[in-house]
């Protein structure tokens, strides 16, 4: 099948060629396909900004392609190969596992920003399978592996460039091969960082150890991270790094939601005067919805976003009522949001183990049971590559009125977990869903009280970040009302994986 060529506009071109002047310095030569060692001492940032819809994905994925065609190693996380002298390395990096799986789903290979962090430990005889199907090495002989399971990894690897599934399609599993997990001792090249108005300064200090050349694509108009005074990493670059698409493509396919995304950005919109573009869309295209209620079956996959803590409190208890949660236990299929680490220093490998696994602060999760132990249970962590995980948890169920969280049951220490069926529209950032409720009532209050962040006013800010959560279908909620639900809820529709990788709680 042949592919249509890509047509830049003005300034996707400029940011193209920007781009490749920095990679040419670094080695890496998109025009002619060559590459030279890196420099020593080099480093270079520059950034790609535009709001929704702009072309940053696009031009995100053309330099990925034209970087692997020049015989740029591609770093996924999974596995990578030490043996090849003088090879040059990308990796293409989310704040989240959600925006990666977005990523991937567009046929680019991205993980988190903790899976390069951190890397795993391969057994040695495994590894031989992994050189080899890299092309690095010769066939191995392992023992307790006939030729026919060596066929099937190969064929697997293939047509999927993975390593842990061609290896679990030899009918190995994930603890067989992957003995732990370190931080990342070589540098590598050049990062691509998706959602990058997501990243603190700490993260972007991490990120410039790794990599010497770093590539941000982000929205200026999205939330700043919290404690950051309204400021992106990409706002402190000078004007000659940064280079901004200003022409909105997915508007000229006639997109009603980034329609309603771009009329915020002008400065005499009112929020009555948006809420009455919402309900004129609405009345012709059913891809905007003006909700009286909100719909329950949603928030199990889809959380309602909201802005005040207490709406999402409230909307937590709600929806844990209709479907007759217990106080003292969980359902199967309820959703959850990991909210940290509660590990001492002592126990960093476990630390990088849940990490690493995709449990990181912000993971959208579905719990799927207990475990085997008290304290333990099976999680689907959502968008991640490898996504069912058995973790000590302390799960927090927060209720209206009460300072304290209800916990029905808890670990002394390990992965700790808040509802997910609503979360605020600052910890939506980097996650999209097919469809997404918002909670107009909160914007509302945001615009009665009149803050400014970063100079333009938070109820836009806010509305920006939410609507653009929504890949094909936005539900505007403007009462304060909850739907009963169709069916009880459910986990069949979770891709199960082979063999998950279980933590132990450290004694």
């Amino acid at each position: 099948m042949t592919v249509a060529p890509v047509t830049f506009s003005q300034d996707q071109a400029t940011a193209y060629d920007a781009v490749s002047d920095a990679l040419r310095i670094a080695g890496i030569d998109l025009l002619d396909c060559t590459l030279t060692p890196p420099r020593e001492g080099q480093s270079s940032v520059v950034a790609i900004t535009g709001k929704a819809g702009s072309g940053k994905t696009l031009l995100l994925a053309e330099l990925y392609r034209a970087m692997k065609t020049a015989g740029v190693e591609i770093v996924s996380g999974d596995y990578e190969s030490r043996k090849r002298a003088g090879k040059r390395t990308l990796a293409i990096l989310a704040p989240t596992n959600k925006a990666a799986s977005v990523l991937r789903l567009q046929g680019v290979p991205a993980t988190t920003i903790h899976r390069i962090l951190y890397t795993p430990v391969y057994d040695p005889d495994y590894e031989k399978i992994a050189e080899w199907l890299t092309g690095n090495g010769e066939r191995p002989d392992v023992e307790g592996l006939t030729d026919q399971a060596l066929d099937r990894a190969a064929l697997f690897y293939k047509a999927n460039a993975s390593i842990p599934g061609a290896l679990a399609a030899a009918g190995l599993r994930g603890s067989d091969f992957i003995t732990g997990w370190k931080r990342r001792e070589e540098p590598l090249d050049v990062g691509f960082i998706d959602e990058s108005s997501m990243l603190d300064d700490r993260q972007f200090e991490d990120l410039k150890d790794i990599f010497p050349t770093l590539l941000l694509f982000g929205d200026p108009a999205q939330l700043a991270p919290v404690n950051q005074s309204g400021t992106m990493v990409f706002d402190r670059l000078p004007e000659t790094r940064k280079f901004n698409l200003d022409r909105v493509y997915r508007q000229d396919a006639d997109n009603p939601i980034l329609d309603l995304a771009h009329a915020l950005a002008d400065p005499k919109l009112e929020f009555s005067d948006f809420e009455g573009m919402v309900q004129d869309i609405a009345r012709t295209d059913d891809r905007v919805v003006w909700g009286e209620r909100v719909e329950v079956d949603l928030m199990a996959r889809s959380p309602v976003l909201v802005w005040r803590n207490a709406t999402r409190v409230r909307l937590i208890t709600a929806f844990r009522s209709v479907y007759g949660a217990p106080d003292d236990e969980l359902l199967a299929g309820e959703p959850l949001i990991c909210d940290g680490i509660e590990l001492p220093l002592k126990h960093r490998k476990k630390r990088l183990d849940l990490e690493a696994r995709g449990l990181i602060k912000g993971a959208q999760v579905v719990y799927l049971g207990p475990g085997r132990k008290p304290g333990f249970s099976r999680l689907h962590v959502v968008g991640a590559e490898d996504p069912q995980v058995s973790a000590a948890s302390i799960v927090k169920i927060e209720k209206p009125d009460e300072e304290e969280p209800f916990i029905p049951f808890a670990a002394k220490m390990g992965a700790t977990f808040l509802h997910g069926a609503a979360v605020t529209i600052h910890k939506a950032q980097g996650s999209q869903w097919d469809t997404v409720q918002v909670f107009a009532p909160d914007l509302f209050v945001a615009a009665r009280m009149g803050r400014i962040e970063a100079g333009q006013p938070l109820w836009k800010r806010l509305a920006y970040v939410a609507i653009t959560r929504a890949q094909n279908r936005l539900i505007w909620v403007v009462r304060n009302r909850l739907s009963k639900p169709t069916d009880a809820l459910r986990i069949d529709d979770l891709a199960a994986v082979p063999a998950p990788l279980s933590l132990e709680e450290p004694t």
